[in-house]
């Protein structure tokens, strides 16, 4: 079992990403380091920092169940893809940990997805 990331917009040939649901755990706490939070000590994953208290255009993503929950609105993706962007470009530059580079090239299908997403004014379904 696992879990895929996919835009609302029925078009089965549209990019998606996935992951096993524990891959999906790690590239989440990647991505909370790369925002400056240790993803456990937040709210919901083990720790009792509210979420009100982060100020990133990620922690829609990041405060996310894994497969359950609303759709992440067109408007929601593209605050998103700066970040995820810049995430991408400082991550290549480590290009010599095979971590990092699967975590970068997670994050290039997912800005693939939410690209889609705002183009279509689709939702981003966790599934």
């Amino acid at each position: 079992m696992g879990l895929v990331l996919f835009p609302g917009d029925d078009d089965l040939t549209s990019p998606d990403v996935s992951w096993s649901y524990s891959g999906f755990g790690m590239f989440r706490e990647w991505l909370a380091r790369a925002e400056g939070f240790v993803l456990a000590e937040m709210a919901g994953f083990g720790g009792e920092r509210a979420w009100s208290g982060v100020t990133s255009t990620l922690a829609p993503l990041l405060d996310h169940p894994d497969d359950d929950g609303a759709d992440l609105t067109p408007s929601q993706c593209a605050a998103m893809l700066p970040r995820l962007e810049e995430i991408v470009e400082r991550g290549a530059h480590d290009g010599g940990d095979p971590v990092v580079r699967r975590r970068v090239d997670d994050t290039r299908q997912l800005i693939a997805a939410l690209r889609v997403c705002v183009d279509k004014d689709v939702g981003l379904v966790f599934g």
